[in-house]
């Protein structure tokens, strides 16, 4: 997914703002639902949720540049499914997160429903 970076995306010194990273990947990560016309949620009850964040700062990107944020599956289990998330500005990694998802229905991990699976499968990283 490309991204621009606005001038609220920044800091005072047109530097992006960190936690803006989480939000970029958070935008890639609803594509990936939203490109199929599903939503990352079943209804008020249910839905992937974030149980775990592992971030690591890279680089930097500024005002008006165009990044690429790249979503790949690392594993997907019964509940839960492990991402890895890229942010690239051209060829250079500007940051990297693990990411867990884990399915919760009425206050509680659940199954992932076998509608989504061919969402994840297609971004499983092959070893």
């Amino acid at each position: 997914m490309k991204i621009r970076v606005y001038y609220e995306d920044t800091d005072a010194g047109g530097i992006v703002y960190h936690a803006n990273y989480l939000k970029f990947c958070e935008r890639a990560r609803s594509e990936v639902f939203f490109q199929k016309g599903m939503m990352p949620t079943e209804d008020d009850e249910s839905g992937f949720v974030v149980k775990h964040i592992e971030a690591d700062f890279k680089g930097s990107a500024k005002l008006g540049d165009t990044l690429h944020v790249q979503t790949k599956v690392i594993t997907l289990k019964r509940s839960s499914a492990l991402l890895l998330q890229e942010v690239f500005k051209e060829a250079q990694i500007l940051f990297s997160m693990k990411v867990q998802l884990v399915y919760m229905a009425k206050g509680r991990i659940s199954r992932i429903p076998e509608k989504f699976i061919p969402l994840f499968t297609p971004l499983l990283i092959n070893d």
